[in-house]
């Protein structure tokens, strides 16, 4: 028996893999099988190159991984290129040295890009869960001896003869006491399943336990299914796959019974190699609600969810597989920041999507327009994200109209009523007044009612500074109003005197009240809100909570009152002739009170109070009328 002490290549690298691999503790399982995975894909490779001469028949190529409960092990197996004496003593003992790395320089001028696993640093990572690490290993290569290495967690190794009599490498982990969440069968299935779930070699799970209880005759029982796909879809090229392929992936992938509307298929080598599929599921809801997943993989390796440095984050609202062998599988967040290669991919990543929508609109408009519902919350988000993104995609934008319609910008602006001012609604229900309005003029609106339109339509406009975004109750367009403008008998002093009438009766100085004809003879009165205002509103609501100091954007309300309305002449004559009757007075200010609560209530809903009030002067006024 040999013993030693392990060889450290860098000063103070053992903290620095403790601090890598105690951010997440489960990674041990994909470094142990990603070595497997490694050592069987050397030995093929060598095989293909005439260098090794090794029969699969009776021992097809697999890594077997077998949890013993009772015993407190987990043993993972493969039958790949195994190890000799000194190359235990290269790639184990001294730690920070990198088999993949040696393999890949000796036959660079091959096609070994497949070749990912770290086996020094990576191996490391069982003792995170055990107590004790035993190796057993033989070569593949013709008079190799066996060789077992055993380390109980410090840096003090043995070395001896083994019994193992088949080629490749048995790492068993005798687990410690912090480890055992780790022998559950199922904790480790789920393992496997996230980190290895397309690894290129099968993988099986053996359950100890199970196995000793199982009394059937070898014959009987029934060949077991490896938890993995060797073969992902995204390998295949997109003219081989079908839709029901891609539908049966993405449920298998992310558990969601319900198909996704469309997909893109990734495929490039160069200036990076990139393989993947992006699926667009239904995004109907506001971002900060949806909950996208984007896995990314080396080789076939699972490496992390949701890496918004390589995947533009909008995109990250979609869900999908990409397969980055340039990538190392582990990273740090400040190399993929500065890394141009990565910068390249997410500028690739994102034309191809740009691209598949802007041909979708161009061929098939009308499914465009079924889908896009659903994929316009992420459209938006990414047009507010990333300038580019707009600019490939603007003429790719529809507005939905009240009218159920699906049409674009361009479109929109090409209704000379409206000219370059695009007016919208947020809720059909409380603004159908106004939309009534609009559509007995043939009028157009659109429907913006998520919480994402609002910072969309303002970035917008900063794009297209000449188009305007107006909520349908900010302001009356000239195609509502009737001829004459402002009503010619309303003087300056009689417009003053009822501005004032109507501020002193609510008790609000800031509120602004005009007379206007309205081309709806059935609308007494609507209450205004400037777009400025409203933005303003929301935005310090969304941003600012509580921080705003009270009244800071107080309601511009501006009360429009339609001469052409009988109740609205009716109250003008009342009020001309109370003058001095305490009893008309009182009369009109009941009036004057409906008048701006019915205005109100188009615009939004009235506080207890108020509507208390409402319900209740209501009553009266009906009681009026029938005592009449």
């Amino acid at each position: 028996m040999q013993t030693g002490n392990l060889s450290i290549h860098s000063e103070n690298i053992l903290p620095i893999i403790k601090k890598w691999l105690y951010s997440d503790q489960d990674i041990f399982v994909r470094e142990l099988i990603s070595n497997g995975v490694d050592a069987i894909t050397k030995l093929k490779k060598l095989t293909d190159m005439g260098e090794a001469d090794c029969a699969i028949d009776s021992n097809p190529y697999a890594i077997h991984v077998r949890v013993d409960k009772e015993n407190k092990q987990i043993i993972f197996e493969d039958n790949g290129i195994g190890m000799t004496e000194d190359e235990v003593k290269e790639y184990i003992n001294q730690i920070a040295f990198s088999g993949a790395s040696a393999f890949l320089e000796k036959y660079k001028d091959e096609n070994t890009s497949e070749i990912i696993g770290h086996f020094g640093l990576g191996f490391y990572s069982s003792f995170m869960v055990a107590q004790k690490v035993q190796i057993d290993t033989l070569s593949f290569r013709p008079g190799a001896a066996p060789v077992r290495w055993l380390c109980e967690g410090g840096i003090e190794y043995s070395m001896s003869s083994s019994e193992k009599s088949t080629r490749g490498t048995t790492i068993t982990l005798y687990v410690s006491e912090e480890g055992e969440e780790f022998l559950d069968e199922f904790k480790l299935k789920g393992i496997i399943t996230k980190h290895c779930g397309f690894m290129p070699v099968p993988i099986y799970l053996e359950n100890m336990a199970e196995k000793d209880k199982d009394d059937k005759p070898a014959d009987d029982t029934k060949a077991p299914e490896p938890l993995n796909d060797t073969h992902p879809l995204w390998l295949k090229p997109a003219s081989e796959c079908t839709d029901d392929e891609y539908k049966a992936f993405y449920q298998k992938v992310f558990m969601d019974f319900k198909p996704p509307l469309f997909w893109i298929h990734l495929n490039m080598d160069y200036p990076f190699r990139l393989k993947g599929i992006l699926y667009f599921p239904s995004l109907k809801h506001d971002p900060e609600y949806m909950e996208g997943q984007v896995k990314l993989y080396n080789n076939q390796v699972y490496i992390a969810d949701n890496i918004k440095e390589v995947i533009p984050e909008y995109l990250l609202l979609l869900k999908g597989v990409m397969d980055c062998p340039d990538l190392p599988l582990n990273v740090s967040r400040s190399f993929l920041q500065n890394d141009s290669t990565v910068k390249q991919m997410s500028g690739y990543i994102s034309r191809k999507v740009a691209d598949k929508l802007n041909g979708l609109f161009k061929k098939d408009r009308d499914t465009y327009n079924g889908y896009w519902e659903d994929i316009s919350p992420f459209i938006k988000y990414g047009c507010i994200k990333e300038r580019d993104f707009y600019d490939k995609l603007k003429g790719s934008i529809l507005y939905k109209t009240i009218d159920g319609r699906f049409m674009t910008l361009e479109e929109l602006l090409a209704d000379e009523k409206t000219g370059k001012t695009v007016y919208y609604v947020t809720d059909a229900q409380l603004q159908g007044q106004y939309i009534n309005m609009f559509n007995e003029q043939g009028l157009m609106a659109v429907e913006l009612t998520t919480r994402l339109d609002n910072p969309f339509i303002s970035y917008l406009e900063t794009y297209e500074p000449e188009v305007k975004f107006s909520r349908i109750d900010s302001d009356l367009t000239d195609a509502l109003k009737a001829d004459g403008g402002e009503n010619s008998e309303t003087t300056e002093e009689s417009a003053d005197k009822l501005q004032a009438y109507f501020r002193k009766l609510i008790d609000n100085e800031k509120l602004t009240v005009k007379t206007q004809p309205l081309k709806s003879e059935g609308v007494s009165a609507v209450m205004l809100l400037s777009e400025q205002s409203r933005r303003m509103q929301e935005m310090s609501k969304m941003f600012g909570g509580g921080q705003m100091p009270p009244g800071m954007f107080e309601e511009e309300l501006t009360l429009v009152l339609n001469s052409n309305h009988s109740l609205v002449k009716m109250f003008k004559d009342m009020q001309a002739a109370s003058e001095g009757d305490n009893s008309r007075e009182r009369d009109t200010e009941l009036i004057a009170l409906q008048l701006y609560d019915l205005a109100m209530l188009s615009h939004k809903p009235l506080p207890n109070e108020q509507m208390k009030r409402f319900v209740e002067r209501s009553n009266r006024l009906m009681e009026m009328i029938a005592a009449r």
